[in-house]
């Protein structure tokens, strides 16, 4: 029984890493439409507002207890809210002064920082396959890194650099925001947390936001930042229940996926010449590179 129980959850807590690997490969393309229309900020806190609405009228109809957590919301989870917002931020702002793909593949940071602060904090031990993905993933970062780099005209190396930065920052509150909320998660109820982690950051956003961008927002327009608040809702949701079924390392292994799904949609939609997006076409040494992080990436957190 121990057996299948085991299969089960396993079986539970891939298919839900699965859909947010899913949701995030498709979330950094429709990010970089918007941003034609809404700023960085106000589109981060857009999908924090959405996601609190929705998650906390779907648990008011269904289970009400699980709003109780509001009354006394444990520390970290404010830690967690705000290393997220910083998060939302910094992704939104590095993929506005960079492109989907690149973004994708520099967010992958933070799965490597979550499985290093493992062996630095948790004292547990680097294994000879884990250092090898760690030492495989720089590498291809640098050949990435290069590739992109040298593909651009002068004029658009300061802004690749200066986005490609801002991405390795919000990877690094990822990294922050995913130990807090895999320690939560064992104690309270994840839905119940992510109305916290949702509202953090709203609140913590609201000074920055220009509420005059919604009044000149299309339909069409408003469908997509709908749906990229329904993302981080469905997204974290999903993450928040594969901590609870699987181990982070299992979970890291699969979001790590997630740039795959950018690169080959980015790649369809330049061979399309679709002019919603501008187009992004990675060259196949750097493709290359985006291989070496994925995969170095996911040894590294293989355990």
């Amino acid at each position: 029984m121990a057996s299948s129980i085991t299969k089960d959850n396993l079986s539970k807590g891939l298919l839900y890493a699965g859909s947010t690997a899913l949701l995030w490969g498709f979330l950094a393309i429709l990010l970089k439409i918007a941003l034609n229309y809404v700023n960085a900020i106000t589109l981060a806190w857009f999908r924090f507002a959405i996601a609190f609405v929705i998650l906390t009228t779907i648990l008011a109809i269904r289970d009400r207890k699980k709003l109780n957590l509001l009354k006394k919301p444990p520390k970290r989870a404010f830690l967690a809210g705000i290393a997220l917002g910083f998060n939302y931020v910094g992704f939104i702002t590095g993929i506005d002064h960079t492109t989907a793909s690149n973004a994708q593949i520099f967010i992958q940071t933070g799965p490597l920082l979550l499985a290093l602060s493992g062996i630095v904090i948790f004292k547990e031990k680097l294994s000879a396959i884990q250092l090898t993905g760690f030492l495989i993933a720089l590498g291809g970062f640098a050949v990435f890194f290069n590739e992109q780099l040298g593909s651009l005209i002068s004029e658009d190396q300061s802004a690749y650099i200066t986005g490609s930065l801002m991405v390795i920052g919000a990877a690094i509150s990822w990294a922050c925001y995913a130990a807090l909320q895999k320690s939560l998660v064992t104690t309270h109820n994840p839905q119940s947390l992510n109305i916290i982690l949702f509202a953090v950051p709203g609140f913590m956003l609201l000074p920055f936001i220009d509420y005059t961008v919604f009044t000149q927002l299309s339909f069409g327009m408003w469908l997509v930042v709908i749906f990229l608040g329904l993302n981080t809702v469905l997204a974290y949701g999903a993450l928040a229940e594969a901590f609870q079924y699987i181990e982070a390392n299992k979970v890291a292994i699969v979001i790590t996926l997630n740039p795959i799904i950018t690169i080959i949609t980015m790649s369809v939609f330049a061979y399309m010449e679709v002019e919603f997006i501008e187009p992004d076409v990675i060259s196949l040494i750097g493709v290359l590179g985006a291989l070496l992080v994925i995969t170095g990436a996911i040894l590294a957190v293989k355990r």
